[in-house]
């Protein structure tokens, strides 16, 4: 997940000690050159560091602007817009997860809930005021101590979900309906409006990811949401990617490719393609956009190297290996020895 911040160490901090987000992958500042149609039309200096956490799950980019001042929506964000709206991150027991941040002050529900399908969740904001869904999940790669793992998917607002899920279905997999349901809900209370309707349409994938990662990224959900009760608005309108947010949800391929003709194959032309491998720094890869019928920016990255132990200059080439076998379990955990410790 992609989080535009306006202090990057700062909030790094934070989500370390409060989400479990303390294994670095890489820490650069550079110059986004690439992001042209999405930063009016010129280039921007930034500052960004990816973060994940041991008991698996996605990653967090956590993205400043240091070329220019990053901006808030000028409205208050509500369930619905057009966007990415929650970050869904998952944890073994939601019940004691509730309690200890409870206790740390970042809850906003009132307690541990059950969505449509029964599962355990509860809601957290950061100071920046994102919103977070702590999902109960059977899929830990590691204990930690961490009352959460990492990205678990995203709540999702459309403006038609049907023709959105013509693209997260078809072109990026999430072929499972878990749920369609409308009306209002209980288990949102705590970051639905009040009087709000909606319809949300929680999807998975019926396959096993494959990839070097699959294990510690392990599968996820993507929820949408459509308000049905009032007109949702662009959260990004009149701001750059990079502002203030959730700027994009990302996701590890393994055929740059095969994946492009599919997404073209439906009417998803990528928006923004590094051609080749882009040096991040500590790790490369080639990476593309494209962007939902909303215009939401999703990512994709065919990683080529990345750091698995940087004091001794341990890198790995994944360019060498079968794309789709996934990496042994103990050069995953290997990674967990670069963890930031506070």
């Amino acid at each position: 997940m992609g989080i535009g911040i306006p202090n990057v160490q700062e909030a790094w901090t934070w989500y370390r000690k409060h989400l479990g987000m303390d294994v670095p992958i890489f820490e650069e500042a550079a110059t986004a050159e690439l992001m042209l149609p999405y930063t009016g039309g010129k280039p921007h200096d930034r500052h960004a560091i990816l973060a994940l956490n041991m008991q698996g799950g996605g990653g967090f980019e956590i993205w400043q602007y240091t070329s220019r001042t990053p901006v808030a929506a000028d409205f208050d964000i509500a369930l619905g817009d057009l966007g990415i709206n929650i970050c869904k991150m998952k944890c073994s027991n939601a019940d004691e997860a509730f309690a200890t941040l409870q206790n740390k002050g970042v809850t906003i529900s009132p307690s541990v809930a059950k969505d449509p399908s029964g599962t355990k969740h509860f809601f957290v904001k950061d100071p920046y005021g994102n919103i977070f869904q702590i999902v109960e999940s059977a899929s830990i790669f590691k204990k930690t101590g961490a009352q959460t793992g990492g990205v678990y998917g995203a709540v999702i607002g459309v403006s038609d979900i049907d023709k959105s899920i013509g693209l997260y279905s078809k072109v990026l997999g999430y072929d499972v309906v878990v749920y369609d349901n409308e009306g209002s809900f209980d288990d949102l209370n705590g970051v639905s409006s009040t009087g709000e309707t909606y319809r949300r349409v929680l999807l998975k994938h019926s396959k096993t990811r494959k990839g070097a990662f699959s294990p510690l990224l392990g599968p996820s959900q993507i929820e949408l949401i459509q308000k049905t009760s009032s007109v949702g608005r662009k959260i990004y309108e009149n701001r750059y990617w990079g502002d203030l947010g959730f700027i994009h949800l990302c996701f590890d391929v393994t055929d740059m490719a095969a994946l492009k003709a599919k997404a073209a194959e439906n009417g998803y032309a990528f928006t923004v393609d590094s051609a080749n491998s882009f040096d991040m720094g500590e790790a490369a890869g080639h990476f593309t956009y494209i962007a939902d019928p909303d215009g939401s920016l999703i990512e994709f990255v065919e990683t080529h190297k990345i750091p698995i132990m940087k004091k001794i200059g341990w890198y790995l080439d994944l360019r060498k290996r079968d794309a789709k076998k996934s990496l042994p379990k103990w050069l995953l955990l290997a990674l967990g020895l670069n963890r930031k410790k506070d």
